[in-house]
């Protein structure tokens, strides 16, 4: 293990956005990491605390509430509720994971405003923004898309592109435009609180390109050398929104501090209620103390998109505070892609969280390996349902899960599962070995390694299986029955050893481990002996992992297929609609009104609803892809708009005849295109 200097760790996880749910690409990124990462100092019985929680505040809230004619209050208490419930059914260990409407954090971002406002940090002024004159209002940046100047994605937010990660200016988009109602917005002088990172770049340079050269990974290094290589530019910390934490300035009112100034905070309001709650000084844990060798570690756990945010502005605003810690380490990833594309929210092309937890009832440590094995630590990876399937079946299950069955049952049919005549391992080079992936495995965490950490763990599976299969204590029982009871009890200790390793990857499988071991501990620090006493009783056998078969990954696959299908129909006539026709052209769709008589899901999809349509004319077969939306029994009776017009076309052996019209939002929720008062069935639309 390596040694080091600090006392006590301060663990966080960039703070999930709470307008929508949980997908594998967020795990990969930020998540997993950063949770064995922490199981890991735990282990070595270090001080630390893990923090996360919602980030509710910002633009995207309000869009998501306004499209779905609801509160933003609403919507976070959904997704919040929902991503905290995933995370505790993942078995992502959080101290705590909080808020950012809570008001303990609404008044520490407030006194963090206030601080450098006092200290003369921000620059004042008045600046052209973008002014939406339809709807009378200030447009955040995240309501303004359009062109990136950097690499001409046409669907760059106003404050950063996701395509190739730029920071920007709502001002440095071309051919902008309001997503409240589409038109191109006017520029109107508003005054706004900026802080001054072109002030902070001589810091940030000394601190960052000479303090974290070869400390960093390669990819936050070289990503943050290039921010400061173009030159920083004075960056607002104030927005005009009606969502937020409002700017605790009498000549601010109606403003928001700005979602990046105040998310980052929430680690540390987090880290406040955690130490409420649990009767601790919050202030070790983030503050500087008198002798710097009592500072505590800060390591910012985020994904690559993130990267500007965490290393450039936070520290920015906590060395201009100057009472907090700097971050340690930022250990982003980069993306995960699925399936050959990238993961989209906006498309549905996700494994989302929620999904895989409910369709794989206790398989949490089956998609936690898969993902540690494939983390995309310095450059992008990408999950395949044809690679998880062949990562649990020839490794979990034959490598790890066999050799820990084959153990217990021999232990069991030979012994009665009864270990006898001495505690401990009889083998040095074995021990040696352990030993040896004791340290592996610890270097390899606390340098971020984690797939090398997994790949470290496996092999004392693997040296399991060797020695047992070299040994073969099967052949030896009736001739050497003490040495195949040396054989067995020196696989017993790899066993036990190999679940003292897996609790920071694969915890749930290592308890699992531990109960047939009948130790009763709930935790195993690596420096506690493992011993078993004399006539120590072992619990009976249970299998580990299921092998995956090929109908589930299959379903797996054709679930992400579906919805593609679906999205690129309904994306061709969206672009179909934007591009000039003829009046000859558009006259030759025969849309009409309909209702829905029947509905029922098709079999072995879960998108799919098989529709029965009165269009009027006749009575029609429409398969739909609309069952993520609707129960069948709550459209029955609704009028729709078909287009009856278009050619058929079999889908899971059944000719649909039609297609109903959908309106989608960006987040890929679907609704009803229909009349808004009852006409009569086959009504042509024009």
């Amino acid at each position: 293990m390596i040694e080091d200097k600090f006392k006590r760790y301060t663990v966080t996880s960039a703070l999930p956005y709470a307008n929508g749910p949980l997908h594998i690409g967020h795990l990969a990124g930020a998540y997993l990491p950063a949770d064995i990462f922490v199981r890991h100092l735990r282990l070595k019985r270090k001080d630390v605390v893990f923090v996360c929680g919602s980030d509710e505040h910002g633009a995207a809230i309000t869009i998501k509430a306004k499209k779905e004619n609801t509160t933003p209050q609403a919507i976070i208490d959904k997704y919040h509720h929902q991503i905290k419930d995933s995370f505790q059914d993942f078995g992502i260990a959080f101290d705590i994971y909080h808020r950012t409407s809570s008001p303990i954090h609404h008044d520490l971002s407030k006194e963090f405003f206030l601080n450098l406002y006092e200290k003369g940090e921000f620059i004042e002024k008045y600046s052209d923004q973008y002014f939406d004159e339809e709807f009378q209002q200030f447009l955040a940046d995240r309501y303004i898309i359009g062109t990136c100047p950097n690499c001409g994605n046409d669907n760059a937010y106003g404050d950063q592109c996701e395509k190739c990660g730029s920071t920007l200016n709502a001002t440095d988009l071309i051919n902008p435009k309001s997503t409240l109602s589409g038109n191109k917005p006017i520029l109107k002088p508003t005054k706004h609180w900026y802080l001054p990172l072109d002030k902070y770049q001589p810091w940030l340079e000394k601190w960052l390109l000479e303090g974290k050269k070869d400390i960093w990974k390669t990819n936050v290094y070289g990503q943050c050398s290039s921010w400061l290589k173009q030159g920083l530019q004075p960056r607002s910390m104030t927005r005009d929104l009606d969502w937020g934490i409002d700017v605790p300035l009498e000549e601010a009112v109606g403003k928001k501090l700005y979602v990046w100034l105040d998310a980052p905070i929430g680690y540390i309001s987090a880290t406040k209620q955690w130490a409420l709650d649990n009767d601790k000084d919050w202030q070790l844990y983030w503050k500087k103390q008198a002798d710097s060798a009592d500072d505590a570690c800060l390591i910012n756990f985020i994904g690559k998109d993130n990267i500007v945010f965490h290393c450039i502005t936070f520290p920015s605003i906590l060395n201009a505070h100057g009472d907090y810690i700097l971050p340690e380490n930022v250990p982003a990833n980069e993306f995960l892609n699925l399936e050959g594309d990238k993961l989209s929210t906006s498309r549905n092309h996700a494994v989302w969280l929620h999904e895989y937890l409910e369709e794989f009832p206790g398989k949490q440590d089956e998609l936690r390996f898969v993902l540690a094995s494939i983390m995309p630590e310095t450059s992008d990876s990408e999950f395949t349902w044809k690679d998880y399937q062949a990562r649990v079946n020839n490794e979990l299950v034959a490598i790890l899960g066999n050799f820990v069955n084959r153990v217990m049952i021999l232990m069991h049919k030979y012994y009665d599962g009864i270990v006898m005549g001495g505690a401990e391992l009889k083998n040095e080079e074995i021990y040696t070995q352990i030993g040896n992936a004791y340290n592996l495995v610890g270097e390899s965490i606390e340098t971020y390694k984690f797939r090398n950490a997994l790949s470290a763990m496996m092999d004392v599976a693997r040296l399991g299986n060797r020695y047992l299969t070299e040994n073969e204590p099967w052949k030896t029982f009736k001739t050497e029955p003490e040495i195949t009871r040396e054989v067995l009890q020196n696989c017993l200790h790899i066993i036990g050893h190999l679940s003292v390793l897996m609790q920071a990857f694969l915890p749930h499988s290592a308890k699992k481990i531990q109960d047939m071991l009948n130790l009763k501990k709930d935790v195993f620090h690596y420096d506690e002996d493992l011993v078993f006493e004399d006539g120590h009783q072992l619990n009976l056998a249970q299998l580990l992992y299921e092998k995956v078969e090929d109908a589930t990954v299959n379903y797996q696959i054709e679930k992400l297929n579906v919805k593609k299908v679906v999205l690129e129909e309904q994306t061709t006539q969206v672009q179909a609609a934007k591009e000039n026709i003829s009046f000859e052209q558009f006259a030759e769709l025969d849309i009409r009104t309909g209702t829905i008589l029947t509905a029922e899901k098709v079999a072995k999809t879960k998108k799919l609803l098989k529709l029965t349509i009165d269009t009027g004319i006749d009575q029609r077969t429409v398969v739909s892809g609309i069952a993520e939306f609707f129960e069948p029994e709550s459209i029955v009776g609704k009028q729709v708009s078909i287009l009856v017009n278009l050619a058929p076309r079999e889908i899971k052996g059944i000719l649909s005849q039609g297609m109903i019209l959908m309106a989608e939002n960006p987040d890929g929720k679907l609704s009803f295109v229909a009349p808004s008062a009852a006409v009569a069935n086959g009504s042509v639309i024009r």
